[in-house]
């Protein structure tokens, strides 16, 4: 299973200033949820760039993690990717954090196929970055399940390395929400577009919710 990270990337400005949460007890968060990657025995998909999704998948590779995978968008000639390559190139007792990296095209498709790079989508909070992540990812799903009238496009034309199958999940972690959960208006869309949604309270319940899936989920989506 691989699990697509999103979250905001200003980590001080978020979690601290915004949430008010503790340096101390977000790091303490943030030692239990990479422990609880290790036990479920996943990989990871994130951008290599600052923030709570790199911040995890380094601690989830120091505590003996199997694979991570980056996402870039190596193609991009708007923006570039020269910010992103201390992040690209860091690594972890003189071996890499990335296993591997995914093209994925320029910065816009990236944004919308981003977070369809993972089986499921873990959630890290509510930044502008993020819900641009998460909502092309449902935008797309929806029409790569046929539920846009008019229009269906199988996953693997939009993109080879599409992972995201018919047991899509939406994890979201609520202890980095502010109202805990997502809109009315986000749940019901989800709903009417077949994605799952899971609420996390916890790390252990995550670590539970993260082998459940595992248990549950069918080969990837190929119509």
């Amino acid at each position: 299973m691989r699990l697509a990270l999103i979250g905001p990337g200003n980590i001080e400005f978020h979690f601290q200033k915004l949430l008010g949460i503790s340096k101390q007890k977000f790091n303490s968060e943030l030692e239990k949820i990479a422990q609880s990657f290790v036990n479920s025995n996943i990989e990871l998909e994130c951008l290599p760039d600052k923030g709570i999704s790199f911040t995890l998948a380094k601690l989830y590779k120091q505590k003996g993690g199997q694979k991570v995978i980056a996402t870039i968008p190596k193609s991009d000639k708007t923006f570039g990717i020269k910010h992103l390559e201390p992040y690209i190139n860091e690594k972890i007792n003189n071996k890499p954090i990335f296993d591997e990296t995914i093209d994925s095209g320029d910065w816009f498709k990236h944004d919308m196929t981003k977070a369809l790079f993972g089986d499921a989508i873990l959630y890290l909070g509510r930044s502008p970055g993020t819900d641009l992540e998460k909502n092309g990812a449902e935008y797309l799903y929806k029409i790569m399940t046929g539920n846009k009238k008019g229009v269906e496009v199988a996953g693997k034309f939009i993109h080879p390395k599409i992972k995201a199958g018919k047991n899509f999940t939406i994890f979201v972690y609520s202890p980095f929400l502010k109202n805990k959960k997502l809109s009315f208006e986000d749940e019901a869309y989800l709903k009417k577009d077949k994605i799952k949604l899971v609420y996390i309270k916890n790390p252990n319940h995550l670590e539970k919710e993260l082998k459940k899936f595992i248990s549950q989920t069918p080969s990837r989506y190929s119509a």
